[in-house]
């Protein structure tokens, strides 16, 4: 909004020339979707305590977790607020991958809203082939949007593989689907990782800091050039999303840190994950997320694996599933867990990086 009210009179004052650069307007994006947590998150958090929307814990779950009845949870909307607004104060409104991604998190933030309000009222959320299909239908609209009118007709249905130098298979129509299946994956992936305090967000923070710096040069054609990547015109104002997404992440983790005062539930979780994964779609990067998001990738694979086994063996693989579990299982504090799961992800997110120069 901003960049659209001021950047046409930078002529006649020439401090407004400062809009064009998308490094300068992510900066202040991230400012923006703190400052907006600082200020808001303790109002959010008491209207949450007189709608009474506190978190229910799983019976099943380490007794450590039943303290935490009570905390207030739906604290996604404030997530939301954080994102959203410096999105549209800073970024420019009339860019197609800019309207994609914040479709997909208002879509996705909907879904994750609906199934937290239902468990307030009725004890119960949506089901869970109910909300996977919402979370497909979703990815679909994303999907079909950029196959059946791409911004760069000569990329639709590409993708790219990592550490391999101009490889980038054509999936064709299929690319729709595929695009559907990465976005409701991430979306159910940042879903299963938010099990303890500070842990999901924090792996939500690092993984949008990589892909702010992904879209950056994925949208500068002589980067681009210069590390073999796909040039992706107007790919670079995604920064500007990610980098509010990093502010607002961190914002809530002020909140939400040990001993958490305010859990994000399925409406900061699912719209978080489906972001991320619009996010690594658009900028043709979706088999990195796998490595950028590897602990996410692998609280995922936990549950299908633990699944799995007990359907077909009626034995467990792990104490307990999504693997944050299975360490507190272990007797690792919960502190202890997380940090170290943020080491492993700031560890995957230098590997991804550096995967770019290999190329």
């Amino acid at each position: 909004m901003l960049y659209w009210l001021l950047y046409p009179f930078h002529d006649q004052f020439v401090p407004f020339n400062v809009l064009r650069y998308i490094t300068f307007r992510s900066a202040y994006a991230m400012v923006t979707a703190l400052v907006i947590s600082f200020l808001l998150g303790p109002w959010v958090m008491r209207k949450l305590r007189a709608l009474q929307g506190r978190a229910k814990v799983r019976e099943d779950t380490p007794v450590t977790h039943q303290m935490k009845v009570g905390t207030p949870s739906m604290g996604g909307l404030l997530i939301l607020g954080s994102i959203m607004v410096p999105v549209l104060l800073w970024g420019d409104l009339g860019n197609r991958y800019v309207l994609l991604v914040l479709f997909t998190t208002l879509g996705m933030g909907l879904i994750g809203f609906l199934d937290d309000y239902l468990k307030l009222v009725r004890k119960r959320g949506l089901m869970a082939r109910t909300k996977f299909a919402c979370q497909l239908l979703v990815g679909l609209v994303v999907g079909a949007a950029l196959y059946f009118q791409p911004l760069q007709p000569e990329v639709a249905g590409l993708t790219s593989l990592p550490f391999l130098k101009n490889v980038n298979p054509n999936l064709g129509v299929f690319y729709v689907v595929f695009v559907a299946f990465v976005i409701a994956g991430a979306s159910n992936a940042v879903n299963l990782a938010d099990g303890l305090d500070g842990l999901a967000i924090g792996l939500c923070a690092l993984a949008f800091l990589a892909f702010a710096a992904l879209a950056y040069v994925s949208g500068h054609r002589t980067f681009a050039d210069y590390l073999n990547i796909l040039y992706l015109r107007g790919s670079g104002e995604i920064t500007v999303f990610c980098m509010a997404a990093v502010g607002a992440a961190l914002g809530f983790l002020w909140y939400n840190t040990h001993p958490a005062e305010m859990f994000m539930g399925d409406t900061g979780s699912l719209a978080l994950g489906g972001a991320l994964g619009a996010v690594a779609v658009l900028v043709k990067k979706e088999f990195l997320l796998i490595v950028i998001g590897g602990v996410l990738v692998a609280e995922a694979l936990s549950v299908m694996i633990q699944v799995s086994s007990y359907r077909w063996r009626r034995k467990r693989v792990f104490r307990m599933a999504p693997l944050h579990h299975h360490f507190e299982l272990l007797g690792w504090p919960e502190t202890k867990i997380v940090v170290r799961f943020w080491i492993i992800a700031a560890l995957l997110v230098m590997l991804s990086l550096s995967t770019i120069k290999l190329q």
